[in-house]
């Protein structure tokens, strides 16, 4: 159920898989476009994708799509998948989840905060502890992103086919054998 809801919201966004496979400019990509985890939906495409995902959104450079598509090829995850979950970072939300990553970068550098100004920015004071808590924020997002994806889509796989069983016992079966002691 959820695989067909996401499969139906995704495709009204994204062009069909042939058309970029035989796109011009993305021909030196090769056979790699090729590959199915990029476009298909399995419980260990889209568990990469997350993890790809979630990690190039903290990742505080323009171009986080690209790299995120980088990975999604390197990785074989779910290549759609991983580029829009880049736009968690986005110009709304940049600036709150970046000074987080900051406050994250000095509790753990045990670092006392900075007063901002330009010559804090230009020294480097302030880069460090912000590079630091995005890459302990972006990769315990891509951990918890890919084990979290992967537990979800077993828990759903198990409860679909416990389902199915009880459907299936519950159903008349013509063949039952008719007990003619019990009251009528």
């Amino acid at each position: 159920m959820a695989k067909k809801f996401i499969q139906k919201y995704l495709h009204k966004f994204i062009p069909d898989h042939n058309v970029i496979k035989h796109h011009k400019n993305l021909q030196f990509l090769g056979d790699k476009l090729h590959d199915p985890n990029l476009w298909h939906l399995n419980r260990c495409s889209v568990a990469m994708a997350f993890a790809v995902g979630l990690f190039c959104a903290w990742i505080p450079t323009p171009g986080q799509m690209a790299i995120a598509a980088i990975g999604a090829f390197h990785f074989r995850g779910n290549l759609p998948i991983s580029v829009g979950l880049v736009w968690i970072t986005n110009p709304l939300t940049m600036p709150p989840l970046f000074y987080f990553a900051y406050l994250v970068g000095l509790s753990v550098l045990n670092l006392p905060s900075s007063t901002f100004s330009m010559a804090t920015v230009l020294s480097g004071e302030i880069l460090f502890p912000f590079l630091t808590g995005c890459l302990l924020i972006g990769s315990t997002c891509a951990a918890i992103g890919y084990f979290g994806i992967n537990y979800f889509w077993r828990f759903h796989t198990a409860q679909k086919w416990a389902s199915r069983k009880k459907s299936r016992h519950n159903r008349k079966n013509p063949f039952k054998a008719i007990d003619y002691n019990s009251s009528r």
